[in-house]
């Protein structure tokens, strides 16, 4: 396996891939890699003959306040993760190479409207067009490739496949399951700033989406019952705060007041400085022991 820190060396290794007839797989991520990441790793791995991983902390996606110089860096793990779960190349550029003049002086912004403005985007209103300006980068970095994202972002997925499919980039963005603790709390590098007892009550956000899956596979189909079920499954943890906890359509991420089979629960609790976030199809499944 490469590590390469140049986007022509990355150019270089892909376009010769290609040429040879071998497909390419793309992973990003911000780093501090843990085991959902290798499953992308590996999905990848088994599709493509090709994987690219990416280790590069985005500036674009933290808002003034948000401590960009505080997010774990922890490069040489994310290269053994990766090469053991197959990847051919990690690209790992510092900022000046995917922003030469500074992010300020980025003045392209790719945004998707719509998809980008409730939940996440509500909280962090120019995160969006973070990730989507540097993923688009990446794409036109990289080239025809499967690109691979987790479910547990998954109003980032849609965002991320519409912008797909509105620039018509030659991606084919592939959504992968979450990865989960044996409770059931989904992997996030963000799970690191959790304390003991933080960590205990996080079990609450895939207990409520399953208490919601379960009413739902018992009948219950009122969008405001299934949101009571999972606020009141979050209310058992005293540490945290809800932000959202709601049933969406999940191609336009627009509230439902009926949910069916294309149903999503979202859900984002805060402990302490800690923001948290989950989903969940209403047909489940969500794994993990009761909370």
């Amino acid at each position: 396996m490469q590590v390469l820190h140049r986007v022509d060396e990355v150019r270089r290794h892909v376009d010769a891939a290609r040429f040879r007839g071998a497909s390419v797989g793309l992973v990003p991520t911000m780093g501090a890699l843990h085991a959902g990441h290798a499953s992308l790793v590996e999905r990848a791995a088994a599709e493509c003959d090709e994987v690219v991983v990416t280790v590069f902390v985005n500036p674009l996606q933290f808002a003034t306040g948000e401590d960009l110089a505080a997010y774990p860096r922890t490069l040489d793990g994310d290269v053994r993760l990766a090469d053991t779960h197959g990847a051919s190349v990690v690209f790992a550029p510092e900022e000046s190479e995917m922003y030469p003049g500074g992010r300020d002086a980025v003045l392209t912004e790719v945004t998707v409207a719509g998809l980008s403005r409730r939940w996440e985007g509500s909280s962090r209103p120019t995160h969006f067009a973070g990730v989507c300006t540097v993923v688009a980068k990446l794409f036109n970095i990289v080239g025809p490739c499967r690109a691979y994202f987790g479910e547990k972002d998954f109003q980032q997925l849609a965002v991320l496949t519409r912008m797909v499919d509105d620039l018509s980039f030659p991606v084919h963005v592939v959504g992968c399951p979450t990865v989960r603790e044996p409770d059931g709390l989904a992997l996030s590098s963000r799970n690191v700033y959790l304390d003991p007892d933080q960590r205990r009550e996080a079990r609450v956000l895939s207990a409520a989406l399953r208490d919601a899956v379960s009413a739902y596979r018992s009948g219950v189909r009122d969008a405001a019952g299934l949101r009571e079920v999972m606020g009141n499954r979050i209310a058992t943890a005293t540490g945290g705060v809800v932000d959202y906890a709601v049933v969406v359509d999940r191609r336009t991420l627009e509230p439902v007041d009926r949910a069916d089979a294309d149903s999503r629960l979202l859900v984002a609790v805060a402990f302490g400085a800690t923001r948290l976030l989950d989903n969940a199809s209403v047909i489940g499944p969500v794994g993990g022991d009761d909370a």
